[in-house]
């Protein structure tokens, strides 16, 4: 397992950089979890902000259980872990119909399920050939797109302001600036791209009258993190089967993300990797309940970062990690990069995400393109792409269901899964 690493390993500061860059590209993405789920249940400002500053402290945490690989977690691949979306709709709706502390205690019960049955999806392996996983990652970019939309818009769809000619010029300026670092960048400047292009357009926004201080000045200077600060968590059935159906929404999409990085980091998979990949999302779900915030899971944006930057090696996601822990300590230091209006982050995600998808065809354009082959991609990236543009189609589906199907990427993977079972029942024989 031989991952080629750059002939320059950097010193200090050009870590520390490559760090920030990666911790900015997941930082708009990782609060928004606690917004959401938040302000969906009352929570008051300064259960918000204590709420906000834990779980990122937290990210830091799960993301070097993540990179460390010990004989029973971490994939030991650079990926950054966050707040993971799927869980927010079955958070909401039983912090709404039995209370938060059930809320955690579902937390706690996915960590553990993830733990349980991490050696299992693990040798599942064979059922993720390159079509299917192909499939995957391109839907995993694609599928996100309309996200950098919403936030290149100001991030409320609803709002009279959305796609203001503000937001419009900062969030395309954003991206024309990183895609202008990227092609005529050299070395290092090419390198964090990424990160001069939030930081030009944070500083454009200043300049236009579109950043406040106020959340900073109300920040706390430290802070903490408590075990159960909000609750203790409880359990019930019915909050935990929809629990264990989000975790393996996740497993499955942080499937597509291992698969990814191991095709930019040159790395080959094995089902040990796999299983210690799974088992350190499951104990970061864990300690999630436990300190009263939420699972978590891979990050898809900082696939992209690792294939614009060049940068294979891990060193930089350990700088991540560790300004994650000390942002969710200083809760004012923190607050400054939550100032980033969303349609800044908006262009860079667009970025971002189009390469994720990219970085799909790539692994696409390596399959056989046999009639079988092409119904999978077809049927997967189509089904996957149409619950996400219109999640509306199945309304009149339980809450529970809409939950599962209205997720593209559970929809496109569970479909190339099924197809390619029908199709190459070859490719799922096992090695001897």
């Amino acid at each position: 397992m031989d991952l080629k690493m750059d002939k320059d390993e950097g010193g200090f500061l050009k870590n520390l950089v490559l760090g920030l860059q990666h911790l900015l590209a997941m930082y708009s993405g990782d609060i928004l979890v606690p917004i959401l789920i938040g302000t969906a249940l009352g929570f008051s400002a300064t259960q918000m902000t204590y709420l906000i500053s834990v779980d990122i402290f937290m990210c830091g945490v799960a993301t070097l259980l993540q990179i460390k690989r010990t004989p029973l977690t971490g994939i030991g691949l650079p990926v950054v872990l966050g707040s993971a979306v799927e869980y927010v709709t079955p958070l909401q709706n039983i912090g709404h119909h039995f209370g938060i502390a059930y809320m955690y205690g579902g937390i706690i019960a996915a960590g553990i399920f993830i733990l349980l049955i991490s050696k299992l999806f693990a040798n599942l392996q064979r059922f993720f050939p390159p079509v299917v996983t192909g499939s995957l990652i391109t839907l995993i970019g694609f599928t996100l797109i309309p996200v950098a939309f919403q936030n290149i818009g100001g991030g409320d769809a609803t709002a009279k302001n959305f796609g203001s000619p503000q937001d419009l010029i900062l969030g395309f300026t954003t991206a024309l600036i990183i895609i202008v670092f990227t092609i005529w960048g050299r070395g290092f400047i090419q390198q964090i791209a990424v990160l001069i292009g939030i930081v030009a357009g944070y500083v454009i926004a200043f300049f236009m009258g579109q950043i406040g201080f106020q959340s900073v000045s109300s920040a706390h200077w430290f802070q903490v993190p408590m075990p159960f600060y909000f609750s203790t968590p409880k359990f019930e059935w019915s909050s935990i089967v929809i629990m264990l159906l989000a975790a393996l929404t996740c497993m499955i999409e942080s499937t597509g993300v291992y698969y990814a990085l191991a095709e930019v980091t040159k790395r080959d998979m094995k089902k040990e990797d796999m299983q210690r990949g799974y088992a350190s999302e499951g104990l970061a779900a864990i300690l999630g309940g436990i300190f009263n915030t939420f699972p978590y899971s891979t990050f898809s944006q900082n696939v992209a970062i690792v294939q614009l930057s060049g940068i294979k090696k891990n060193k930089p996601v350990y700088f991540s990690a560790f300004l994650l822990i000390l942002l969710g300590l200083i809760p004012k230091v923190g607050a400054i990069a939550t100032l980033i209006p969303n349609s800044v982050l908006g262009g860079a995600m667009l970025i971002m995400f189009g390469m994720v998808g990219a970085q799909g065809i790539k692994m696409l354009s390596q399959v056989k393109m046999t009639n079988s082959n092409l119904l999978i991609m077809a049927v997967a990236i189509g089904l996957g792409l149409g619950v996400t543009v219109q999640p509306s189609l199945l309304h009149f589906l339980p809450s529970t269901l809409q939950t599962i199907l209205n997720n593209g990427l559970v929809v496109g993977s569970f479909s190339a899964i099924i197809l390619n079972m029908i199709l190459n029942p070859k490719s799922l024989k096992v090695e001897k």
